[in-house]
């Protein structure tokens, strides 16, 4: 996981979680399945392995939703105001007025991360009740024009 804070003082960070193999694997024997039950015509097995990739699309909702709230908690350990998440994915939404639909994406949309966020911030007040949610209230963090740009791996 890497982590690096955003323009607002808020934490950003990314986590990529592939879906693990079990799941994959039980994926596979259900669309092997249907391609019996249905027959082996190409647009039943092209039909069977979109809702295979669709399941394993959720899998992976599943796991960057939990890496939300991973990431709230570890910045709010850490000090630093876990917000900073919330404006991020209310910047990310307000830069695509058309999002694709989440039941196509490996990743929960920009609104259900908002309140997923807030929920699990109401949820836990001795926690997150230190921090404001005016983004406002914010250091900005200044970054000089002539700064190198550095890639971490």
């Amino acid at each position: 996981m890497s982590k690096s804070r955003s323009p607002l003082s808020g934490c950003r960070y990314s986590v990529r979680t592939p879906v693990p193999a079990t799941k994959q694997a039980a994926i596979r024997r259900r669309e092997i399945g249907g391609a019996i039950l249905l027959g082996p015509t190409r647009a039943h097995v092209l039909a069977i392995a979109l809702l295979g990739k669709l399941h394993a699309l959720n899998y992976s909702r599943e796991a960057e939703s939990r890496a939300d709230l991973t990431g709230a908690d570890i910045c709010a350990a850490a000090g630093t105001n876990p917000w900073g998440l919330v404006w991020l994915f209310q910047d990310f939404k307000n830069a695509r007025p058309h999002e694709i639909p989440q039941l196509l994406s490996d990743h929960p949309n920009d609104m259900n991360r908002i309140a997923a966020l807030e929920k699990h911030f109401k949820s836990d007040p001795k926690v997150f009740g230190r921090f404001s949610s005016d983004a406002l209230s914010a250091t900005r963090l200044n970054v000089p024009k002539k700064a190198p740009v550095v890639f971490l791996r």
